[in-house]
């Protein structure tokens, strides 16, 4: 598929790679080079809904209580060093 460089840069996305990565007026997409110049388009999802399931179930659950706690931990041995 071919597409056109405009004077300020931009591109427009060809209809059939709008359709196979969903993408929608607003989305992001990011572009990644290899060292070959080669060039992924990666789209960025960022609905919240997009991400359910991606991390698994939570090997452990704490309490808001329990991560404070470890926060100030972390924060205090920060300042330390």
């Amino acid at each position: 598929m071919l597409t056109t460089l405009t004077s300020k840069g931009q591109l427009t996305v060809p209809k059939a790679i709008r359709d196979r990565l969903n993408l929608h007026p607003g989305d992001k997409i990011e572009f990644i080079l290899d060292n070959k110049n080669n060039c992924q388009i990666i789209p960025l999802r960022s609905s919240i809904k997009e991400m359910k399931g991606m991390l698994g179930p939570a090997s452990k659950i704490v309490s808001i209580e329990e991560m404070d706690t470890v926060i100030q931990k972390e924060a205090a041995s920060h300042d330390r060093h």
